[in-house]
């Protein structure tokens, strides 16, 4: 059997909340740790260094979107994902599996995969696992997502056990299909719907694979917030206690925290980036819209207990507000770079106040969580 190129090593815990280092190739990430989500390449408007300056250690980018669009080949022939987009640090990819969902109007399901036809240039392409591996290989990325069904909400329990079986064959396939693994870490995806006695099975077969990693999947797709920490719950007691567990997709910070508290490591979701586009932004004291007129004459930093370099650089609520109101980019660029700031800033709470065992520090963090996901009183 080939050596691990990854290996996640726990450093403390609070009852069921982990703290730890995830290695990899490019480098190690403290967790639990949040990953900007760079679908193309790109996470919208930011550089690679500003990533690194708000504080990011691993990024996400998409396996789909990339194999539209340059293509795979042309990113090895450019020398790999890494050098192509100027991040020296680890790169997950999202093997397409949420693509079966958001872009299901355009696909097919089948056992040999998916069957897309593309919105951006009208081609039809077959997504399988064996491809998707292939793809993320070629992109030499750290940690390459098993290809899976992303499952619609609501789902019944028949559908549910029958998309759960495929992604499990689908996975056997995506191990087998490997050529890297002592480059490139295979993460499976643990799915189940809103069914918790699926979710608890499905973690139990693939923990039995012996994995390099384990995602919970098929959250954040419209349910509650009760149903997504239950859905955590019945996942979390079956996955190896020495591999990293990933939350795909989530979320709001108090999410985030949920989660934690719940032994997950890894995290991405577009909201800090998608949210700093249109006019948001999250502070300890809540969210700001900075479209709101009562920010029209605001001399204030968006938050003074804010490292960023759009908080410590003096930029005003009220700069922000025309920039905002007037569709300027660097308003957008500004508002993400503070949220992706932020994100990460919560993550280092969250980590500090875990490797101390500090249960009331813990306790704090999930309350300006909840705080920070809510509207700003001001």
């Amino acid at each position: 059997m080939a050596t691990r190129c990854c290996s996640f090593e726990l450093k403390g815990r609070i009852g069921d909340a982990r703290t730890g280092i995830l290695k990899l190739p490019h480098g190690d990430v403290p967790t639990p740790a949040f990953m900007p989500v760079g679908t193309r390449g790109t996470v919208r408007g930011i550089s690679t260094q500003e990533l690194r300056n708000a504080g990011a250690t691993l990024v996400l980018a998409n396996t789909y979107h990339l194999w539209v669009r340059p293509g795979h080949e042309t990113i090895r022939r450019l020398g790999g994902l890494h050098r192509f987009m100027g991040w020296d640090g680890p790169i997950l990819t999202d093997s397409g599996g949420y693509q079966v969902f958001s872009l299901k109007e355009h696909a097919k399901v089948t056992e040999q995969g998916v069957k897309f036809r593309s919105p951006e240039d009208g081609q039809h392409r077959l997504l399988t696992p064996e491809v998707a591996v292939e793809i993320q290989e070629a992109l030499g990325v750290d940690i390459a997502m098993a290809f899976d069904e992303c499952l619609e909400w609501p789902a019944t329990p028949e559908r549910t056990v029958e998309s759960t079986a495929r992604t499990t064959r689908w996975l056997i396939r995506a191990l087998n299909a490997r050529q890297q693994p002592d480059r490139t870490a295979l993460f499976g995806i643990v799915q189940g719907g809103m069914y918790a006695d699926r979710r608890a099975a499905h973690a139990q077969e693939l923990s039995a694979l012996d994995l390099d990693g384990y995602a919970i999947g098929g959250l954040s797709v419209g349910e509650g917030r009760e149903d997504r920490v239950a859905m955590i719950e019945a996942s979390t007691p079956h996955l190896p206690e020495d591999r990293v567990r990933y939350l795909m997709g989530v979320g709001q910070p108090c999410d985030i925290v949920d989660a934690v508290c719940r032994g997950i490591d890894l995290f991405d979701c577009v909201l800090p980036s998608r949210a700093g586009r249109h006019g948001q932004a999250y502070t300890w004291a809540g969210r700001r819209n900075l479209r709101n007129a009562a920010y029209t004459e605001d001399s204030r930093p968006l938050d003074p207990d804010c490292p960023c370099e759009v908080c410590a650089g003096g930029v005003s609520r009220a700069y922000l507000r025309h920039l905002t109101k007037t569709g300027e980019i660097l308003g957008m660029r500004w508002l993400s770079l503070h949220n992706l700031a932020f994100y990460q800033q919560l993550m280092g709470r969250l980590r500090v106040a875990i490797q101390s065992c500090n249960v009331s520090q813990l306790t704090q963090v999930q309350a300006e969580a909840e705080r920070a996901s809510g509207l700003a009183a001001d």
